[in-house]
C-alpha cells in the first residue's frame, strides 16, 4: 500500500502528523447518503460503510511523497479550505465539486466563504492560480478513485453485494495550502461539514442552506437528455439504433442496459450542473493513466474490465458534450460583440491554447515570412509577447482588438509584431516607433497600439492599427475579518533601499499597537516624519493573507489630521497657490482641486503654464507650470529659474505673505541647487515671506523600459541620500517639506499608467451610472474591528469626496492620496485650529 501511495504521490496527512488544528470536528456518523428515488436502507448503509472503510484505510495507509513532505508541516500552512464534493455514483465513479468554499487560517477559527475560483485567483495570483486549483482537484480525484477501485474489488469477491445505483454521497475535504501550489489533504468528512454550531454566524447558516439547496436541485433535476445523448454517442462510436431498440457499436457488440442508463444519467447531470463542477470522469490523459494503473495494480486478472470500459465511455461522452456545447459559439464576430461591454475586472473566457505557441516572444532569428497579396496589406502576421500573454480572442489577422489580464507581480511585458505583407512595417504607438519594445504595466488598464505602415509609399501611410489592452490586477488581497494581526513594512524585499535593514511584512509589537491606538495623539509637525505602512493580515509571513484595501501610512509618534471640506476651504480662501514640477506634482494639484471643490470639472495633461480661477467658488487661485520640458533639446529647454519667473509673472498679483504658496517637486530631477535658485528668485521678486513647500523625490524609472533612461538598483539606493540632502536643505531655508520617497519606496510596484513607473495617481472619467467605491484609505486609520483601534474619532477619517455624481473626473490612487493629504496638512498648518481628539 505504501508503494501505491508513492506512485500516486498523494499529499495526505498521515496519523503521525494528523494533529492539525482546525475549526471543525471530525464527523463520526454519516446520515446524508440518500437515494433520489430508492429507499433501500440496506444499500445506503452498505455505501456508507464502503466510504468509511475505504476512505479511512487510504487516509491511514497512503503516505505522502517526499516531493510534497515540506508542505505537511502544520506551521507551514497559510490557509485551509473546505471543498464540498458530491458523489452521485460510486461505480462508475461520478463526482462534482461545489463552486463555493470556506476558508480559514490555522490555528484560528475565524472563517469566511468565497468562490473557489476567486480564492485561487487571489491567493495564488503571483504564481499559478489555475495550476493550484487543478492540483487540488487532482488530489481529490485520486482519493475518490482509490475508494472506487478498492470498493469495486471488494464487491466482486465472494462476499459481494448489490450496490445502490441511485445513492449519492456528500463529502467535505479539508485541504491546506502553504506557499506551494501543491495541496495537502488534512481530513475527509462523510458529509457536508460546517462550522461548529456555537461558532456559526447568520452567513454560515445562509451558506449551509444554499449549499443544500444547490445539491438537491442538482440531484432532482429532470432535464431531458435523450437526443443529446444519442448525438454524442453516435459521434463516439458511429452507433446506430436497431429495430430492437438497442444501441449497437460498429463491432456489433451491444451496450448493456446498465451502461446505457449510466451514460444517460451522466448526460443529465452535465446539463444540470448549476453551482457544481464536474470532478470525475475526466478526459485528462494524466487521470486516464492513473485510472488504468490503479486497476492494473488492484485487478491484475482484469475481472473489472467492464468498469474501465464504462469510464472510457463516460470520458468520451464528456469530450463530445463539451465539443457540441462549444460549436454554438464559433462565430467570432458574435463573440466579440458580446464581450464589448465587459468590465476589465471580469474574467474573459479564453479559447483553447492549442494555437498560442505563436504568441510567445521568440528570440530566434527566423527568416521573415510575408505575402505579396494586396489583401494582406492591412494585416499583421503574428503578435509576440514575453512573458506569454493569453490574448483574448485568439489571434486572427482580421481581428484588431485584444485583451489580456496579468497578475500584480508582472510589471513589464515585451511586445512585438510582424506584418503579413512584404512591403509593410509595424510600429508600436507611433508611426516611427519600433517593431518591438518593453512596456511598463501600471495597475489597471494599459493600452498598446500596433500600427501597420505601407513602406512602398514615399511618406509611408498608416494602413491599419491593432490594439492590445492589458489589465494588471491589484495586489492579491483577502477580505478582513475579526481575527487578524497588524503587520508593518517600510521597504519591499524586491527592492531594498536599505540592504542592512529588514524588508517585507513584520509583526507589530503590542507596545507599538497600544501607542498608536491612544485617543489623544499629537499632530505631526513636519511632512517628513518617518513612519511605516501598516496592514491587517492573518499572518505577517504571507502577504496573500492581508486585506490590502485597509493599508494605511502610520508616522511614528504622531498623526496627520485629515481636514474636512469646510476646514480645507477656509484654509485656502483668498490664497494663490502655485505649482511647478512634473506630472507627479500635477497629480497633487488635481487632488487638491477635487478635495476643495468636491468635483473635478476639467483635466488635461498640462505641459505648459495653466491657471485655474474657479477654485473654491472663485475664492482661491491655482496655477501650474510643467518642469522640466524633457522632450526639448537640452540647449533649448527653459532653465528652472526662467520657468519659475514665468510662473510668478503669470500668477500676479502676489502677496509677500503665506497667502501666496509655492509648491515645488517632481520624481527625480529635483536637487539642492534648485532650492538655492528658488531662494534667489523669491528674494529678487520681493517674495521671501511666502510659504514654500518642497515635494521631495519619489520612486520611479526602476523598470527596463525602452525609450527612457532606467536606474540600476545601486542608483535607486543612492536616491535615499539625495533625498535626505533635499529635505535638510529645504528645512534650513525655512521651507515646508513632503517626503514622498519614504512613502513610495515600499510600494514601488503599485504604480499606475506611464512609462516612468512613477505615477501613483491617475485622473479617470467618472461614471455616474456606476456606484463609486467608498474610499477607506485614511492617515492613521484606527480599525473599529480590532481591539487596538476602538477609540479613534471620526474626524480623522477621510470622507469620500468622490461620490459627487456631477463630477466628470476623479483623481484615483491611494498612495498619491496619502502624500497629498500630508501636503494639505502642511499647507494649512498655520491656518487651522488644532483638531480636537
Amino acid at each position: 500500500m505504501n508503494t501505491l501511495g508513492r506512485d500516486l504521490q498523494l499529499p495526505v496527512v498521515t496519523p503521525e502528523c494528523s494533529g492539525q488544528p482546525g475549526p471543525s470536528r471530525a464527523s463520526t456518523t454519516s446520515n446524508v447518503s440518500q437515494g433520489s428515488k430508492s429507499t433501500d436502507k440496506t444499500h445506503t448503509s452498505h455505501l456508507q460503510h464502503q466510504w468509511k472503510q475505504h476512505m479511512s484505510a487510504e487516509m491511514n495507509q497512503v503516505s505522502a511523497s517526499s516531493e510534497h513532505k515540506d508542505i505537511l508541516k502544520a506551521q507551514d500552512l497559510s490557509v485551509i479550505i473546505k471543498a464540498y464534493v458530491l458523489v452521485t455514483s460510486l461505480t462508475p465513479l461520478r463526482a462534482f465539486i461545489h463552486s463555493t468554499t470556506s476558508v480559514w487560517h490555522p490555528p484560528k477559527k475565524k472563517h469566511f466563504t468565497i468562490k473557489l475560483q476567486r480564492f485561487f485567483d487571489i491567493f495564488f495570483k503571483n504564481s499559478s492560480p489555475q495550476q493550484a486549483l487543478n492540483n487540488m482537484k487532482e488530489a481529490i480525484s485520486k482519493l475518490l478513485l482509490i475508494t472506487e477501485v478498492f470498493s469495486e474489488s471488494s464487491t466482486s469477491g465472494p462476499n459481494s453485494f448489490n450496490q445502490c445505483s441511485q445513492c449519492f454521497q456528500m463529502l467535505t475535504f479539508d485541504i491546506g495550502f502553504g506557499m506551494s501550489v501543491y495541496p495537502v489533504v488534512l481530513e475527509v468528512h462523510e458529509n457536508f461539514d460546517f462550522q461548529d454550531e456555537d461558532e456559526s454566524t447568520i452567513q454560515d447558516q445562509t451558506f449551509k442552506e444554499l449549499l443544500f439547496e444547490d445539491t438537491f436541485k442538482f440531484l432532482l433535476s429532470n432535464a431531458s437528455s435523450t437526443s443529446i445523448f444519442i448525438e454524442a454517442l453516435q459521434k463516439i462510436y458511429g452507433s446506430t439504433v436497431s429495430k430492437d431498440g438497442k444501441y449497437h457499436r460498429e463491432d456489433e457488440q451491444c451496450f448493456s442496459l446498465k451502461e446505457i442508463n449510466s451514460m444517460i444519467t451522466f448526460i443529465k447531470e452535465l446539463k444540470s450542473l448549476g453551482q457544481f463542477e464536474l470532478l470525475f470522469p475526466s478526459a485528462a490523459p494524466k487521470i486516464q493513466r492513473l485510472l488504468h494503473d490503479l486497476y492494473r495494480m488492484v485487478d491484475p486478472m482484469r475481472r473489472l474490465g467492464s468498469v474501465l470500459t464504462m469510464h472510457w465511455l463516460l470520458s468520451s461522452l464528456l469530450e463530445q458534450f463539451q465539443f457540441m456545447t462549444k460549436e454554438a459559439h464559433t462565430n467570432i464576430s458574435e463573440w466579440l460583440s458580446s464581450q464589448g461591454n465587459r468590465s476589465p475586472k471580469q474574467n474573459v473566457p479564453s479559447d483553447s491554447k492549442k494555437s498560442h505557441k505563436a504568441l510567445h516572444y521568440s528570440s530566434k532569428t527566423e527568416e521573415r515570412q510575408c505575402s505579396h497579396d494586396k489583401d494582406t496589406l492591412s494585416h499583421i502576421r503574428q503578435i509576440f509577447t514575453s512573458p506569454q500573454l493569453d490574448l483574448n480572442p485568439q489571434f486572427n489577422p482580421k481581428i484588431k482588438e485584444y485583451y489580456a489580464e496579468v497578475p500584480f507581480d508582472m510589471v513589464t511585458v515585451k511586445i512585438g509584431a510582424e506584418p503579413s505583407n512584404c512591403q509593410c512595417q509595424v510600429h508600436l504607438d507611433d508611426k516611427k516607433g519600433p517593431s518591438s519594445a518593453n512596456y511598463p504595466l501600471g495597475l489597471g488598464l494599459n493600452k498598446v497600439i500596433i500600427l501597420v505602415t505601407d513602406d512602398s509609399q514615399p511618406n509611408p501611410p498608416v494602413v491599419s492599427s491593432y490594439k492590445v489592452t492589458i489589465y494588471r490586477e491589484d495586489r492579491p488581497s483577502l477580505p478582513l475579518f475579526d481575527d487578524y494581526m497588524m503587520c508593518g513594512f517600510v521597504q519591499d524585499c524586491g527592492s531594498k533601499i536599505h540592504p542592512e535593514e529588514s524588508c517585507g511584512l513584520q509583526p507589530l509589537s503590542h507596545e507599538y499597537l497600544s501607542a498608536i491606538s491612544q485617543t489623544v495623539f499629537k499632530t505631526c509637525e513636519a511632512g517628513d516624519t518617518k513612519g511605516q505602512w501598516i496592514v491587517p493580515c492573518l499572518s505577517c509571513s504571507d502577504n496573500r493573507t492581508c486585506d490590502w484595501r485597509e493599508i494605511t501610512w502610520q508616522p511614528h509618534g504622531c498623526r496627520y489630521s485629515v481636514l474636512a471640506k469646510p476646514e480645507l476651504q477656509r484654509c485656502v480662501e483668498g490664497r494663490r497657490i502655485l505649482f511647478i514640477g512634473d506630472s507627479t506634482n500635477r497629480g497633487m494639484m488635481y487632488y487638491l482641486i477635487e478635495r476643495v471643490n468636491k468635483t473635478l470639472q476639467e483635466w488635461q495633461k498640462t505641459h505648459d503654464v495653466k491657471c485655474y480661477h474657479n477654485i473654491n467658488e472663485g475664492k482661491t487661485f491655482i496655477s501650474y507650470s510643467y518642469y522640466p520640458q524633457f522632450w526639448m533639446n537640452a540647449n533649448q529647454r527653459p532653465s528652472f529659474e526662467k520657468a519659475l519667473e514665468q510662473l510668478l509673472q503669470r500668477s500676479r498679483p502676489l502677496e509677500n505673505t503665506d497667502q501666496t504658496v509655492l509648491i515645488v517637486g517632481g520624481v527625480q530631477w529635483l536637487n539642492s541647487n534648485h532650492l538655492q535658485i528658488i531662494q534667489k528668485v523669491l528674494s529678487r521678486e520681493n517674495l521671501s515671506n511666502i510659504l514654500v513647500i518642497i515635494k521631495s523625490i519619489g520612486m520611479g524609472f526602476h523598470l527596463p523600459v525602452d525609450g527612457i533612461h532606467s536606474l540600476s538598483q545601486a542608483q535607486i539606493q543612492n536616491l535615499w541620500n539625495e533625498n535626505l540632502i533635499i529635505l535638510d536643505t529645504a528645512k534650513n531655508l525655512g521651507y515646508e517639506v513632503v517626503d514622498t520617497f519614504v512613502i513610495t519606496m515600499g510600494r514601488y510596484k503599485e504604480f499606475l499608467q506611464g512609462k516612468c513607473g512613477c505615477h501613483f495617481h491617475e485622473v479617470v472619467k467618472s461614471n455616474p451610472s456606476e456606484e463609486q467605491p467608498h474610499i477607506t484609505m485614511t492617515l492613521s486609520r484606527h480599525y473599529t474591528l480590532g481591539k487596538y483601534f476602538g477609540g479613534q474619532s471620526k474626524s480623522s477619517q477621510l470622507q469620500d469626496y468622490a461620490t459627487n455624481s456631477h463630477s466628470p473626473y476623479h483623481v484615483r490612487g491611494p498612495i498619491n492620496q496619502v502624500y497629498s493629504e500630508i501636503l494639505l496638512s502642511r499647507l494649512c498648518a498655520s491656518k487651522r485650529e488644532l483638531v480636537s481628539t
